[in-house]
């Protein structure tokens, strides 16, 4: 757990404070391993010993170790591989062969930790989902004959975001028909796209709606009662970064007061007389009102009276109070002939 911890606070710390720590990681093994070498060599008596001795030479662990500061070389040497030069085991003790081992390993395990924080850290989607924005706030309004609700999204990079997937999630605390409180209650919110699903091609600014139907928790409040409700709206938009093939994930959340009941938002594409398309970002959040019905009972009702008036105008309606007479039976047809 606390390696666990130590990992996400490198990843997600600027790349100063990660240099530091990585330098302290290496330097830090090599003098704990100096200081295992130089207590090897002080417990053998090596450090006693004097240089000129061809029999104290012969029962050394380690050549040409006198103190702290050799010792600690003598690690760095051995843990980067680099070569001992005048540094060097002797074979005599045992001890000193298994910590070899261990230094060794250590080292391979600690080089291969630090390249893979730093390879996550370099390709850490975090500054690629800060180029994803949401509108500040939802509108509330009519889209294609159903009342919806709209925000909106953009991609600031021209780079593209790979298998987009968006999605939302009213979180409000209802009551049960138990009489159960349901504190966060989690409830799923499905968008549409202009062009298709909810799978997003970010190319321009696009616009999400949520078709307010029966199934549609937002179809039981109303324009007057939508400030009063207790929730907050969270939309999460799911994608892989082209250039890194990292995926992230960029979330907003918008409370009643953050949504605009008979608004729709203003065009923000344009095309110029050369036949290209401008975006003008600075109409991303503004609104302007648009005739909305007052609630989605409303809208519902009145849109199923006018199916029945379109079905009857199409199909006729029958009088019970008429005889049917077939004409072909009652009258006779006949030619005068000069």
């Amino acid at each position: 757990m606390c390696v666990y911890t130590v990992c996400v606070y490198i990843l997600h710390n600027i790349y100063i404070q990660c240099t530091f720590m990585v330098a302290a990681a290496f330097t830090g093994s090599w003098f704990i391993f100096g200081l295992l070498w130089y207590s090897l060599a002080k417990n053998n008596g090596d450090l006693d010993v004097l240089q000129n001795s061809s029999e104290s030479q012969r029962m050394k662990c380690i050549d040409n170790i006198n103190s702290l500061t050799t010792a600690f070389l003598y690690s760095l040497e051995t843990q980067t591989t680099i070569g001992y030069g005048g540094r060097a085991l002797t074979g005599h003790c045992p001890g000193t062969v298994a910590l070899l081992i261990i230094q060794s390993l250590m080292g391979a395990i600690i080089n291969c930790f630090m390249c893979g924080l730093i390879l996550a850290k370099i390709s850490l989607p975090k500054r690629r989902a800060k180029t994803v924005t949401y509108s500040e706030i939802a509108v509330i309004c009519l889209w294609k004959g159903s009342l919806c609700l709209q925000i909106r999204v953009a991609n600031l990079r021209k780079s593209l975001l790979i298998g987009s997937h968006i999605y939302g999630k009213l979180l409000r605390t209802t009551i049960s028909p138990e009489g159960e409180t349901i504190i966060l209650d989690q409830v799923n919110i499905d968008f549409l796209v202009d062009a298709g699903k909810d799978n997003l091609f970010f190319v321009c600014p696009l616009a999400l709606y949520h078709v307010i139907d029966k199934s549609s928790p937002f179809s039981e409040m109303a324009a007057d009662t939508l400030q009063q409700q207790d929730f907050e709206l969270v939309v999460f938009l799911d994608g892989t970064a082209e250039s890194t093939s990292s995926s992230c994930q960029v979330r907003t959340s918008y409370l009643p007061r953050e949504i605009k009941w008979g608004y729709n938002f203003l065009p923000v594409i344009s095309r110029t007389k050369g036949g290209k398309y401008r975006v003008d970002l600075s109409n991303f959040s503004k609104t302007e009102p648009v005739v909305t019905p007052h609630c989605a009972c409303c809208f519902n009702n009145k849109h199923n009276k006018e199916l029945i008036l379109h079905r009857h105008e199409r199909e006729g309606i029958d009088n019970l109070g008429f005889d049917v007479i077939d004409l072909r039976d009652s009258v006779d047809v006949t030619e005068k002939s000069d």
